[in-house]
């Protein structure tokens, strides 16, 4: 790459974090409602930490380190890279102080922008290979920072708005409808010498033989979704997996997160403050178990990740970010084999458990904890959300998360 682009492609990435958060309150910066999330200011300093870390300290010459206790403070999972300050209490840190975590990213955006112009370095290309890989990363963690946003505002009785309300589509809603697709020997992920970024664990490519199957048109509504709670499935040990059921014990689920009746009004709370449910609008903001059992439901399942890849590669749908940060209807159409909200509103769960492609090899060193140590126990989902980067919308992309999670903006989509 052009070093001017990569230096572009890095102020623009890194600018978007602090845009982000411009609507915060300083009160805002430190909140942290669960140990699975973080506070705003600390997503702001570990995206930080990770160009600091893999790139200026190993790489750049007389790099002196902002402070040396940063490496624990921010240092989110890799354990060869050392210590690291526990998760459940990141919220506990009101030191550093937001300015301070600002001039640490000015430092380190300084140092950065200076190695990139150095294109005649000796280790230019895991300079440029590991900046993109930085980028995609804080990318990753500007979609966190609203979905863990969202959950701490949760939990405050005000309902407090993140943003000016988005006026909800008047869309005439999509009919239910079935794509057919005839599978066969089909080739899933990318080429590991791809020109365009992709994760390591988007690779190897490889053949996967897929039966003849079915895709529904769109994502599950909130009306669906209703019909399911009110058919007693929350009470009904027969549509769930047995995780799944211990799940709705112990949490006491009866319906979506985020999901708050009145006696008057059905209403969810969003990234806009609390809001009057809206039917046709895609349900959200569902665990892998509850897209499961949904779906035995509806007698239907859950695609693999192989056909939804499959099925979204033959579709001509857009790769187009939302700026609603809340997932919307989409508008009536006569063509029979469009698959809608494929990346624009939730990520959608499929079946297929997060494991990695034939011939997949973690890189040595700390850099390979990035994706290869949490082959274990998630489920893969596919798509992209209202809160994702545009640049991550695409058929191969693989996003993972515990079944039981809730807080991402997840939905369902039924194959048969």
């Amino acid at each position: 790459m052009d070093p001017q682009i990569l230096i572009e492609a890095f102020r623009s990435t890194r600018n978007q974090s602090i845009h982000a958060c411009e609507l915060l309150e300083i009160e805002d910066y430190g909140l942290q409602a669960a140990a699975f999330t973080s506070p705003p200011k600390w997503h702001l300093a570990h995206t930080t930490w990770f160009f600091e870390t893999f790139i200026l300290k190993p790489i750049a010459q007389d790099y002196q380190v902002y402070h040396p206790l940063y490496e624990m403070l921010f240092n989110s999972y890799y354990n060869a890279v050392g210590e690291q300050y526990p998760r459940p209490q990141r919220g506990l840190l009101s030191r550093p102080a937001v300015a301070e975590i600002m001039a640490y990213r000015d430092y380190v955006d300084d140092a950065m922008i200076l190695l990139l112009s150095q294109i005649t370095h000796p280790e230019w290309s895991t300079i440029e290979q590991r900046a993109k890989l930085g980028l995609e990363h804080e990318k990753q963690h500007q979609e966190l920072l609203y979905t863990d946003l969202k959950y701490s505002f949760s939990k405050n009785p005000l309902y407090p708005a993140f943003s000016e309300a988005v006026d909800t589509n008047n869309a005439t809603q999509e009919k239910s409808r079935w794509v057919e697709f005839e599978g066969g020997l089909v080739s899933i992920g990318v080429e590991e010498n791809a020109e365009s970024f992709a994760f390591d664990n988007e690779s190897p490519c490889h053949n996967v033989f897929l039966e003849p199957f079915s895709l529904c048109n769109r994502l599950v509504t909130n009306s669906e979704y209703q019909r399911f709670i009110d058919d007693g499935a929350y009470q009904n040990p027969e549509y769930w997996l047995s995780d799944g059921w211990a799940a709705v014990q112990k949490g006491n689920w009866k319906q979506p997160l985020y999901w708050f009746d009145s006696t008057e009004k059905m209403m969810e709370f969003t990234l806009q403050g609390l809001r009057e449910r809206q039917a046709d609008q895609p349900v959200c903001h569902i665990s892998g178990y509850e897209a499961d059992a949904y779906a035995n439901w509806a007698n239907a399942r859950l695609p693999t990740e192989a056909e939804w890849e499959f099925a979204a590669k033959q579709n001509q749908a857009t790769n187009k970010a939302s700026t609603a940060l809340h997932p919307q209807a989409v508008n009536n159409s006569d063509n029979q084999n469009d698959l809608f909200q494929l990346y624009d509103s939730c990520w959608q769960w499929t079946a297929s458990a997060y494991r990695p492609y034939p011939g997949f090899r973690a890189s040595k060193g700390a850099i390979g904890e990035y994706n290869g140590k949490f082959m274990c126990n998630q489920w893969v989902l596919r798509g992209g959300s209202c809160a994702s980067s545009e640049n991550h919308l695409r058929p191969s992309y693989r996003n993972f998360f515990y079944p039981e999670d809730r807080w991402q903006f997840t939905s369902i989509r039924l194959a048969k």
